[in-house]
């Protein structure tokens, strides 16, 4: 029997030049797998049929919209995940849930070995090859654009003499990839961090410069989660849909970054979130109102070592996991609504309500109704400062400076 070999498949000019370029090099059938995260363009169904045209055996399609945004967005909003504090995870969270449906592909296909089209120098080789071991140990795993030696150039020349049926002559500068978590650009002329982003680079977001008026909407959430929008009801999908839609307008989300890739490099990003964003200034604002002073002095460090992990390919990892358990615990009351408004390229919170809230009125007023104990305060401060200032006299006896 003939090898089978899945490919992660997007429908563009490298992965389809892949198919044949794979079975000329291997000898192997390649079957192809395209995963919809909600990247949007075109028609997934027009995607498998090029598929089939450039000679892949099967094409299968996974619709994981609503998958993708309830198991893999909504934990990376309840850990308010941000690289570097700034990068919303668009292409790390998407990788995994591709990887899971590849590994089903492979099993129901019968392949024997996955290949993807990430080059040598980038995150996703690790996050697609280490969770692929992660979910199937047997499987062999191949990257023609790295192991290959697939370069763009001599993919539009394989392009042209087979007669595929993708465009070839016009070179995109960028590199980018998107789904309805965000949208992430590299690559041309950006690679000098001198250069300024263009207004061509965007497409998630329009000019904050100049937005429409101020829109102000009130997202309720449930243990975390959003759950309505203005009083609608939402899922997970429809809450990121339609906060990328209204965020979007007003140029929320823009990322202009440096980041340390795992391999070793830094590498310049742009990137547009405007849901993702939004969402978590909402959940972090909620989470203040809601979250005990220490749990959530905890869970900063949590989060920020789950970011990590989820960055560097590491979601199906035994840590990760037990990172899970604590985040998901610290969500108990995180339910209430925040109004936000959003203008100008900022998503501003105006007011917070929730009926689990530990922010208590009476305790925090200074006018009639205070119920705070002010006199209590001199002797918490004298035990809370009684180590600091043994640690001075002790300086001062030992003639050495305080500070």
């Amino acid at each position: 029997m003939t090898d089978r070999i899945v490919l992660a498949y997007s429908g563009g000019l490298d992965t389809s030049v892949a198919i044949g370029w794979i079975a000329d090099a291997t000898g192997a059938e390649v079957i192809a797998v395209a995963v919809d995260v909600g990247q949007g363009g075109e028609d997934m169904e027009t995607i498998r049929q090029r598929a089939l045209d450039c000679g892949a055996v099967e094409a299968y399609v996974a619709d994981a919209r609503d998958e993708f945004a309830e198991e893999y967005c909504m934990p990376a909003l309840k850990a308010n995940a941000l690289y570097h504090d700034k990068y919303p995870l668009v292409s790390a969270l998407s990788r995994p849930v591709i990887v899971k449906h590849l590994v089903r592909a492979a099993r129901e296909f019968g392949a024997t070995t996955m290949a993807h089209g990430c080059t040598g120098k980038g995150n996703d080789q690790v996050r697609f090859e280490v969770g692929i071991a992660s979910l199937a140990p047997e499987m062999k795993c191949i990257a023609p654009v790295r192991d290959l030696a697939l370069t763009r150039d001599k993919a539009i020349d394989y392009a042209e003499r087979n007669s595929l049926p993708i465009a070839t002559t016009k070179k995109n500068p960028f590199s980018i990839d998107q789904n309805v978590w965000g949208r992430a650009v590299e690559t041309g002329f950006l690679e000098d961090i001198w250069n300024a982003p263009t207004k061509d680079i965007y497409d998630y977001t329009d000019d904050p410069a100049f937005p429409p008026v101020p829109d102000e909407v009130i997202i309720a959430f449930e243990n975390g989660i959003p759950v309505a929008l203005d009083g609608q009801k939402v899922t997970p999908l429809q809450a990121i849909q339609e906060m990328n839609r209204r965020a979007g307008a007003h140029g929320i989300g823009r990322i202009d970054i440096v980041e340390d890739r795992l391999v070793g490099i830094k590498s310049r990003e742009i990137y547009e979130a405007p849901g993702a964003i939004a969402l978590i200034e909402a959940h972090k604002e909620l989470e203040n109102v809601t979250m005990e002073r220490e749990q959530a002095r905890y869970k900063r460090l949590i989060q920020h070592e789950w970011t990590e992990l989820v960055y560097e390919g590491m979601w199906s990892s035994p840590l990760k996991r037990s990172l899970d358990a604590f985040i998901n615990d610290t969500q108990e009351y995180v339910t209430g609504d925040i109004r936000m408004v959003l203008h100008g390229g900022k998503a501003t919170v105006t007011g917070r309500r929730s009926d689990v809230a530990l922010y208590d009125f009476n305790l925090a007023t200074y006018d009639e109704g205070d119920t705070f104990d002010q006199s209590a305060a001199r002797g918490f401060i004298e035990i809370y400062g009684l180590a600091a200032k043994q640690a001075s006299a002790r300086a001062e006896r030992a003639g050495k400076p305080v500070f």
